[in-house]
């Protein structure tokens, strides 16, 4: 936990978080897009984590509509890709912020791509300026910058704001395993884990540039399971859910 907060209200072990969600955690059945449904579900699950007293920040990814890495790998110049992929999350942001406003939930949108008539630029003291008046921030477009991942992203962002810890919510996995639980039904769940074994083991937590900036930040990421209910929940009150990743004791040589 960051210096000099204290611990959220409500018995939440932290104050402020940077929550970062995978497009496909608001899909449906069908696949792609955005399932109301799914998204109202989403919406009830971090209203109910505000009411904690935490602070809370988002990024959303774009896999549900568009991924740039993929558009690239069918022939789509790469910057171009990204930028589709940007303003992807931007629709995704867009939609959740309806869906918590809709709640009560007063929020704030910001984009790394100026996009003045439905968002704001994103401003780091203005960002923080909002979680402390206990509004939940956005993030969207990602970095602003092609070649960078949402997850990267959200570490970024989730260090700019001085976040105790970056919430990972998969859409279908408990957290992280020693290889990938998709192609290996004997993959072994990790219940905790080093930032730099994550790396050296090459594991799917997010993508090595952001770990690598968590791990070298020494900032603290929880990864879980979105699909189950009231696990963002649970993981803001200290239960043990999903794999945590620490830091390395201070003094630690690589």
């Amino acid at each position: 936990m960051a210096e000099g907060r204290s611990a959220g209200a409500g018995g939440a072990i932290y104050q402020r978080v940077l929550l970062k969600l995978s497009g496909e955690a608001l899909v449906g059945d069908g696949g792609q897009g955005i399932d109301t449904v799914r998204m109202e579900e989403v919406a009830d699950e971090i209203a109910q984590a505000r009411d904690l007293g935490v602070q809370i920040a988002i990024v959303v990814g774009a896999g549900n509509i568009f991924r740039g890495v993929a558009g690239s790998a069918k022939g789509m110049d790469r910057a171009t890709a990204d930028y589709m992929g940007m303003v992807a999350t931007v629709i995704n942001s867009m939609a959740l912020q309806d869906a918590l406003e809709g709640r009560g939930v007063t929020t704030r949108l910001q984009s790394a791509i100026v996009m003045q008539e439905i968002a704001e630029p994103y401003i780091r003291r203005r960002a923080i300026r909002h979680l402390e008046k206990e509004r939940i921030v956005i993030f969207a477009a990602g970095t602003g910058n092609p070649y960078f991942t949402t997850d990267t992203a959200a570490a970024l962002r989730a260090l700019e704001i001085n976040a105790d810890v970056i919430l990972m919510a998969k859409k279908k996995f408990a957290g992280v395993y020693d290889s990938d639980p998709e192609k290996n039904p004997d993959a072994k769940f990790i219940p905790r884990i080093t930032h730099r074994e994550a790396l050296e083991r090459g594991l799917r937590v997010m993508d090595a540039t952001a770990l690598s900036l968590c791990m070298d930040n020494r900032l603290p990421i929880r990864v879980f399971n979105m699909s189950e209910p009231q696990n963002i929940v649970k993981v803001l009150e200290g239960e043990d859910v999903g794999t945590v990743v620490y830091c390395e004791p201070s003094g630690t040589s690589s």
